[in-house]
This record gives structure tokens, sequence and C-alpha cells, in this order.
């Protein structure tokens, strides 16, 4: 038999320094319930995470000793008794978080920045991090070690002065170089999935936009949004060479440096239809809010191959208290999810999962109905980058779910064909041979 492993609390003083402390068993939240965490909900804290406190929050713990809750505020006597921090991992991609950490966010004097929180512990037998998490999607061409910035800088600077009037290759260059944004690195390194921002507007107002925060409800945005509505040469110039020749080429519209590009439809109709004249090379896919359930047809139509449509919740109430949406209605999503399907596109829920609303029983039975009914293909489980709290209160819901593991294993359990991912997929990779039985996948 495997020895249990023995997982404690991972803090950090004033000045961030981590330390596993002596005297706490690692404690995760799902929701706002703090619990042990299970076994099959830890893994080894995958390499490219990194590792961060939650400013003037008290970590939560059990007790070695009397196996209760504790909060604790100061290190122990020994190693100071200084203020104490909670600590936070933000794992790399292809990962969902299983729990949140454990800390009395309550007494936290700041809005926290648009990250995934996930829980975190050290492992004594092992020594090193665990975090709570299951993979979700195969691909590493989005590990951190592929993206060599001393690498980029001179093939950024090439593709500028080879289109110095392209508005568009001007704003991918600022998104590789100073937002990082790996996809737009990966246009100049001419391979694998590349961005095509297209729309400065959006009709939803999300808690957690990453490119434009209206109130100061939350935080500032990760980035800058596009001011413009690239033209159809524009678009052309950028996509065109890379279904031509990148490796495992995509071109994806529906960016974090955008709107929502459902708006900007009938250009990017007339640009895939320009798209796929000069060449059928590569898979187009389109990220989208799916407002507009006209424009989904209009867009498979002119020849798009997938589309990912977003969605927090498939529960009205939930999806509305994130989304906000301005001139449409949840229905109209669900209508768009089910129109991709008939209209011959990959199908895939770009589910921003939270755990402790994502694993409750009512919002499983939502998914599996949706699942079934619109044939969804495949689930990307993208964890919601949010301060936990101002989630928590936005929903309005209370109590625990049933586990993100748990949750996982009954759709796929009910659902066989249904698809695990974390990424837009190729058209050869649609289907792989048995992604029916490829769950779970190894850590």
């Amino acid at each position: 038999m495997a020895r249990k492993k023995t997982l404690l609390a991972v803090v950090a003083d004033e000045s961030g320094e981590v330390f596993e402390h002596p005297d706490l068993l690692m404690a995760g939240m799902n929701g706002m319930t703090p619990r042990l965490p299970r076994e099959d909900e830890l893994i080894p804290l995958p390499e490219g995470s990194r590792l961060f406190t939650i400013p003037g929050t008290p970590p939560m713990g059990f007790d070695r000793k009397s196996g209760q809750l504790r909060t604790v505020d100061a290190l122990p006597r020994s190693w100071g008794g200084g203020p104490m921090q909670a600590v936070s991992a933000f794992m790399t991609p292809a990962f969902t978080r299983t729990l949140l950490p454990a800390a009395d966010y309550r007494r936290k004097a700041v809005q926290l920045p648009l990250w995934a929180y996930t829980a975190v512990g050290w492992c004594v037998e092992e020594e090193r991090f665990y975090v709570a998490a299951v993979r979700v999607d195969r691909n590493n061409q989005w590990d951190p070690q592929h993206f060599d910035d001393r690498q980029l800088d001179p093939l950024v600077r090439a593709t500028l002065r080879q289109y110095p009037d392209n508005r568009l290759y001007e704003q991918l260059s600022r998104c590789a170089v100073d937002y990082h944004c790996f996809a737009a690195k990966n246009l100049f390194f001419a391979r694998w999935e590349a961005p095509l921002p297209t729309s400065p507007t959006c009709n939803s107002r999300c808690l957690g936009c990453i490119s434009l925060q209206e109130a100061p409800e939350c935080c500032p945005s990760s980035q800058e949004r596009l001011t413009f509505v690239p033209t159809v040469q524009e678009l052309c110039e950028v996509a065109v060479p890379h279904l031509q020749r990148a490796e495992n080429a995509i071109v994806s519209f529906g960016q974090g440096c955008e709107g929502d590009p459902i708006l900007q439809a009938d250009t990017i109709c007339d640009a895939v239809r320009e798209m796929r004249r000069q060449t059928p090379r590569g898979t187009i896919n389109f990220n989208s809010n799916a407002s507009i359930p006209a424009a989904i047809d209009r867009l498979a139509a002119a020849g798009v191959d997938s589309v990912r449509i977003s969605l927090n919740s498939v529960q009205e109430p939930f999806y509305n208290a994130y989304y906000r949406p301005r001139g449409y209605r949840f229905a109209d999503v669900i209508d768009s999810v089910h129109r991709a399907k008939k209209a011959g596109m990959f199908t895939m829920l770009n589910y921003l999962v939270y755990p402790g609303l994502t694993d409750r029983p009512d919002e499983v039975e939502a998914l599996l109905a949706l699942i079934e009914s619109a044939g969804v293909d495949l689930i990307q489980m993208r964890n919601l980058s949010i301060d936990p709290t101002m989630y928590w209160d936005a929903m309005g819901v209370s109590g625990e779910g049933m586990g993100m593991k748990k949750m996982l294993n009954t759709v796929k359990t009910k659902v066989p064909r249904i698809q695990y991912g974390y990424f837009n997929r190729t058209r050869e990779m649609f289907y792989p041979a048995g992604y029916e039985a490829d769950w779970p996948l190894p850590a």
C-alpha cells in the first residue's frame, strides 16, 4: 500500500517568504467552506506554476494534534512570531483547480487581482509542493518553457518591418512583448494557435473582464483593449501566412485584448471567406459569448471550423450575475450552442469554473442537459480568475458542492463521448483516437 501523504499548510511571512507550517495540515475551500483535500483532488505542483501571497489574509489549516480548523495570524514564536499571510498557487495552463486556498478572506483589506487562486500544500514525505487540481488537457504546447523571449524580439521586429501599415500586427506585437500573451508569441514564432483580435466593443460587462473594468468594484484590468476594427486585408495578412505555414496551425477570433468578436461578425465572415479562398489549410476558431444566434449560422457558412462559447454557469441567474449582458439574453447563448453544432462546427464550452458553484448538483444537472440536448463536443475547464469572495458574493449562494473531481467523473460517466480540455484544437484533433475512454489524465 502507498504510504499516506502528510500535507502541511503553506504560509508566508510579511515579506512574502514562503514556509510550510509545522503545526497545520493543508486545507482548501469549496466555495467558502474549508475542508481537508481528498486524495484524488491533489497533484504535484505542475512545472511552470507560481506561488504568491494573498495580502493581509490569514491562512487556515487543520491542527495536526486536535484536527480542529484554525485560522493563524502569526508565525510560530521560534520563527519570530510576525504577521502571516495565506499563499496561493497560480497553475500553468492545462490544469483545473479543485479547491480554493483556505483563508479568512473577510479580513483582507484589498480587492484581489484577476488570478485563479488555487490551494497549495507541502508534502513532507516527497519534499515538494502539491496543489488542489486535476489535469484536463494533454497538450503541452502552452508550457512556459516553449516561450523564450530572447528569440521573440528579433522575430517581432522583422514582422513589423514587413507589414509597417498593418495595425493588427502592431497590436499583437504589444500583446506578445508587453503582456506576454502566449498566443501572440505563437504568431511570431509561426506555430500553433495565433490570435485575431477584432472587436473593440462588448455586450457583456463581466465581473472578471481582463481587458476593461468599467466600475471600481473589481480591480484594474490586466491589459488594454483593442481600439479599432481591423480590415479584412489586415486580418488576412496576419492569418493566411500562419494558416499556410505554421505547425498545427489555428487562428482564433475572440482574445483577451478585445471585447466580443460576434459584434464584428460581418467583417469576420468576409475575412474568413477570403482566408479560405487563399488556403484550405489550418483551423479557424471563434471564441465568443455567442450572444447573437444568427451570427453563428453565418460564421459557420463562411468557413469557421470550431466555436468556443463562454459560460460561467449553465443556469441563468448565475450567468447574468457574472456576465451582466447588455442587449441579449441567456436564452440566446443556449440557442447559439445548439446552432453551432447543427451547422457542423466543433462545439466547445469555455466553462469558467469555480469550486463550490461548478460542482453544485443543480449546476451539474443543468450542464448534462445542455451537453446532451446540444451535442456539445468538448468542455474547456478554465479556471475563473477573480477575487474568490467577490465572485461568491455576486453569485449569492451558500454551502459547498460535491467536489470538482467528482463533478468531472459524474459528467464523463453519464456522457462518455464528452471531452475535457483547456485549449483549442486543430481539425485533425477534434476527435482523437480513444477519446471516450481518455479520463482521468495522468498529472
